[in-house]
């Protein structure tokens, strides 16, 4: 991974507008989802350009340990997995997952639908995150696995002798990684599940990334109208399988797009995406932007922004680009029905709150979202934010200092966590020509 200096000074964007062209990495959530499904699979499988990231290294070092053969070359964007046919070959572990939501909760679900003691943890930040649902419906299947300090968070210890099948019940309502942790290990249950989606579904197109990864390597879900799933016994089949550019990303060059009045194009990423986060872009066309839709790219250009009332449920991993975006809108933005990014790498909606009014916006942080209403012209100012250990803060709140002259971000490295090249692809579009 880069090294970064323990904050950076964002320089304003002078000259021109961009005009600029550029390919994100590949998916994180794609990525670690076909991971764990070709770590399950029968034989080898090869992912193309596969994001290589703090969280995707921490997936495959938890894999390795667990007895998977993965050969990893960084350098081509491209992992080899050898699928275990379901059952890791290593029967004990203790797995560290730094602050790595998805290699939790898919890990977990995993390891109990195989045979061995387990015990997962991570950091401060992650034993502060919740898994209790997950550990009640896996419980619920006949494995037993619990929170080791009763709090409901990590550290997870698993005791595996398989999943039986039969009925289990998952909240909707904090995060969609339950779900798709259960769904992906339940193929190798011993007789057929039905799981059943307590309340609402938080971030549903992240299950239904899910489904389609799992269809890709072979197995087919019962979906009911993402309310109940029927998953019979089977298996996975090992394949070469494309990651996908990152949606979330990519958000941030389609925001820059927005604010600078510029022309950005995502090479990659189009139409065809099954990433909810692609539909990003339809916020900013309401806002104000062109947007040119393409099979397998996509191009935004800016113009007058004026405030928008949105519910981002689905697509929440973009929350802080909009909420960055809407500092330079006409208008108060409203952000709703994303409770649940309260509990991600930090509690988003407070920390969103806390540095957009260092900027000199009024902040109405509410339960479920947030109220933004920016300055008079001329009242945006200078601020050096912090960014709570949370890639997404940095990379959001860098785009404003590309229109606010003193904007500093503070550990600009949290952004290896998804995404290492960032500064460096952001600094690119400076002087991109545009493809």
């Amino acid at each position: 991974m880069p090294d970064y200096p323990a904050e950076l000074a964002i320089d304003p964007w002078t000259g021109p507008p961009p005009a600029a062209a550029v390919r994100v990495p590949g998916s994180k959530s794609l990525t670690n989802r076909a991971l764990i499904v070709a770590a399950l699979a029968r034989g080898p499988s090869v992912l193309i350009d596969a994001l290589d990231s703090e969280d995707t290294r921490v997936m495959i070092d938890a894999l390795e340990k667990l007895g998977v053969a993965i050969d990893h070359d960084a350098k081509a964007a491209t992992i080899r997995v050898t699928g275990c046919s379901g059952r890791f070959p290593t029967g004990e572990a203790d797995l560290y997952v730094a602050n790595s939501g998805t290699t939790l909760r898919f890990l977990t679900a995993a390891l109990a639908a195989g045979k061995g003691s387990y015990r997962i943890d991570g950091t401060p930040r992650m034993r502060q995150r919740p898994v209790a649902d997950l550990l009640q419906a896996l419980n619920g299947l006949g494995a037993f696995t619990k929170s080791e300090l009763d709090t409901g968070c990590p550290p997870v210890v698993i005791k595996a002798d398989g999943l039986d099948g039969g009925f289990a019940f998952v909240r909707g309502d904090v995060s969609s990684q339950f779900l798709s942790g259960l769904l992906m290990a339940l193929p190798y249950a011993r007789g057929e599940t039905v799981v059943e989606v307590e309340g609402v579904l938080v971030s549903r197109p992240y299950v239904a990334m899910t489904l389609k990864v799992m269809r890709d390597f072979g197995f087919q879900v019962d979906n009911r109208k993402y309310k109940r799933f029927i998953v019979k016994p089977g298996r996975y089949d090992s394949r070469e399988y494309a990651i996908e550019p990152d949606a979330s990303a990519a958000s941030y060059f389609f925001a820059l797009a927005a604010i600078t009045g510029g022309s950005v194009t995502v090479e990659g990423l189009g139409s065809s995406s099954i990433q909810g986060d692609v539909h990003f872009v339809d916020i900013l066309e309401h806002m104000g932007c062109a947007v040119v839709r393409e099979a397998d790219r996509t191009t935004v250009t800016g113009g007058p922004l004026r405030s928008f009332d949105v519910d981002m449920n689905a697509i929440s991993d973009t929350v802080m680009t909009l909420a960055v975006v809407a500092l330079f809108a006409d208008g108060v933005t409203r952000i709703r029905n994303v409770a649940h990014i309260r509990h991600k790498e930090t509690d988003r909606i407070a920390a969103l709150a806390t540095e957009l009014r260092k900027l000199g916006a009024d902040v109405d942080e509410q339960p479920d979202g947030l109220l933004i209403i920016p300055p008079p012209p001329g009242g945006l100012r200078p601020a050096s934010i912090a960014t709570y250990d949370d890639h997404r803060m940095a990379m959001a709140f860098a785009l404003a200092g590309l229109k606010i002259p003193g904007v500093v971000i503070q550990d600009p490295g949290c952004v290896a966590k998804t995404y290492p090249g960032f500064w460096d692809d952001l600094a690119a579009t400076r002087t991109a020509p545009t493809a």
